[in-house]
C-alpha cells in the first residue's frame, strides 16, 4: 500500500520511531485513569517481541499528526489487517459474506492494541483546544488510507462511548458488544462486597473460594521489581497451556513478557497458585489509574475453581486493598456473573468502502445493538446482588 502523507498527518512504519514521552502525552494525559495498553512501552514491547509484525499479519501503520514545532499532537496504533484474528470483535462473518459476493475484505485497517479486548482511547489526542480536531484528523486520514491503499474498511475496536458517538457523526457504524465488569462501591473488605450480595449467591462465594484451595494449594501476588523470570517462565508455560486449547496458535511469544516486566514492572500484577512448592497455575492483570485489566490464565493443574480464585477473587481483594474503581475481566464469560462481575456495553466504530457492503452491516448491526441491549439487561436482572443493593 502507498505510503500516506499530507502536510498534517504521516504514517508511521513502528512505534520505535515516535517519541515515547510525546506519544504518551496523548495516550495518558490523566496519570490517575492511565491505560498501560495505549501506551507506548506496551505497544513497543508488542514490536519489539515479534509478537505484532508483518509476519503476524499486524503491520504497524500508526497515524501521527504534528503541531507547528513538530511535535506528535495525535496518535491511533494502527495497523494492516491480513485477517480477522486477535481483535476479540468478530467480523469473520462479514469478511466471508463479502467475498462470497466476489469482494476482497482483506487488507483492512485495524486501530486497536492487539491481542488486548480492553476499552480504552485509540483515537489518542493531546488535550486542549484542538483535541476534537486532530481527533477528526486522525479519523479522516484512516479514511483516506483505505481508499489510497485498496483497503475493505478501517475498525476501531474498544473505543470508549464518546468516541463512537463523535464517529458516527463522521459516518462510521458503531458496533455493540459485552463484557463483564466489577465495580468496587468503595468496598473495606471482600466481606464488605459479599455482604452485597443475595444470601445464596453469598454462600456460593465462600464455598468456591474453600474448594479454589482445598488440595493445599496458596495463593501469591507477586508485582512491580518482585517478579523476576522464574515468575515470567511460569505464567508463560500457563498462557501457552490455555492457548494451544483456546486458539490454537498462542499470539504472545516468551521475549514478550520478559519485555513487559522490564519495561513496565508498575504495571504487572502476577496471581500464581503453588503446591507442593512448584507454581501450578497463575493469572497476569495489568493495574492502570483506577482499573484492575484481568489478562492471561492459564495451568499446568487443573483443581475445581481455581480459575475464580485466581482471575475474579484475588482480582477483587487486589481492587479493594488498592482502592481500584473496577476490575475488567476480559472479553466473554457469562460464568463472571455469578462472581459479581456485571455485564457492560463495549463500543467500536467501522466504515467501510464498498456501499453495498455497509448497508448490509449497517442492517445487521440494528438488530445486533438491540439483542445486546436486551442481554445486558435480562443479565443484569439475573445479577448475584440483593435487590436492595442492585
Amino acid at each position: 500500500m502507498p505510503q500516506f502523507s499530507e502536510s498534517a498527518v504521516n504514517l508511521a512504519p513502528s512505534i520505535a520511531s515516535l517519541d515515547a514521552a510525546q506519544w504518551d502525552a496523548c495516550a495518558n494525559p490523566d496519570p490517575t485513569r492511565f491505560n498501560p495498553f495505549v501506551s507506548h512501552a506496551f505497544l513497543k514491547a508488542l514490536e519489539d517481541s515479534r509478537a505484532v509484525g508483518a509476519h503476524t499479519g499486524w503491520l504497524p501503520r500508526h497515524l501521527v499528526t504534528q503541531d507547528e514545532e513538530g511535535n506528535i499532537s495525535g496518535a491511533a496504533p494502527a495497523y494492516v489487517k491480513s485477517h480477522s484474528q486477535g481483535e476479540y470483535v468478530f467480523d469473520h462473518g462479514w469478511a466471508d459474506a463479502y467475498e462470497r459476493a466476489g469482494g476482497q475484505y482483506y487488507p483492512k485497517l485495524q486501530i486497536a492494541v492487539p491481542f488486548t479486548p480492553v476499552p480504552g482511547p485509540r483515537l489518542l489526542v493531546r488535550p486542549g483546544d484542538d483535541a476534537i480536531a486532530n481527533e477528526e484528523l486522525l479519523a479522516a486520514a484512516a479514511r483516506e488510507v483505505v481508499r489510497q491503499g485498496g483497503l475493505s474498511s478501517v475498525h476501531l475496536t474498544f473505543i470508549d462511548p464518546s468516541t463512537a458517538e463523535r464517529l458516527t457523526a463522521l459516518g462510521f457504524l458503531v458496533r455493540i458488544g459485552q463484557q463483564f465488569h466489577w465495580q468496587n462501591q468503595g468496598y473495606s473488605s471482600f466481606d464488605d462486597f459479599l455482604a452485597t450480595l443475595a444470601s445464596r449467591k453469598r454462600k456460593a462465594v465462600k464455598k468456591e473460594r474453600q474448594t479454589a484451595l482445598a488440595a493445599g494449594i496458596e495463593i501469591e501476588q507477586i508485582s512491580g521489581a518482585a517478579i523476576t523470570e522464574a515468575h515470567w517462565d511460569a505464567m508463560f508455560a500457563f498462557y501457552i497451556d490455555t492457548g494451544n486449547r483456546k486458539w490454537g496458535r498462542p499470539y504472545l511469544n516468551r521475549k514478550f513478557f520478559s519485555l513487559l516486566g522490564e519495561v513496565m514492572p508498575e504495571s504487572c500484577l502476577l496471581v500464581l497458585a503453588k503446591r507442593d512448592g512448584n507454581y501450578i497455575a497463575g493469572a497476569l492483570n495489568l493495574i492502570g489509574g483506577d482499573c484492575l485489566y484481568g489478562r492471561y490464565w492459564g495451568a499446568v493443574e487443573h483443581h475445581p475453581a481455581l480459575h475464580f480464585e485466581a482471575c475474579y477473587y484475588q482480582a477483587i481483594d487486589f481492587a479493594i486493598a488498592h482502592r481500584l474503581a473496577r476490575v475488567e475481566a476480559g472479553a466473554q464469560g457469562e460464568h463472571k456473573l455469578a462472581r459479581g462481575y456485571l455485564p457492560v456495553e463495549t463500543y467500536s466504530a467501522h466504515w467501510i468502502a464498498d456501499p453495498s457492503l455497509r448497508r448490509a452491516v449497517e442492517r445487521f448491526l440494528i438488530q445486533e445493538r438491540e439483542a445486546v441491549a436486551q442481554m445486558n439487561a435480562d443479565l443484569t436482572e439475573m445479577g448475584p446482588y440483593r435487590k436492595d443493593e442492585a
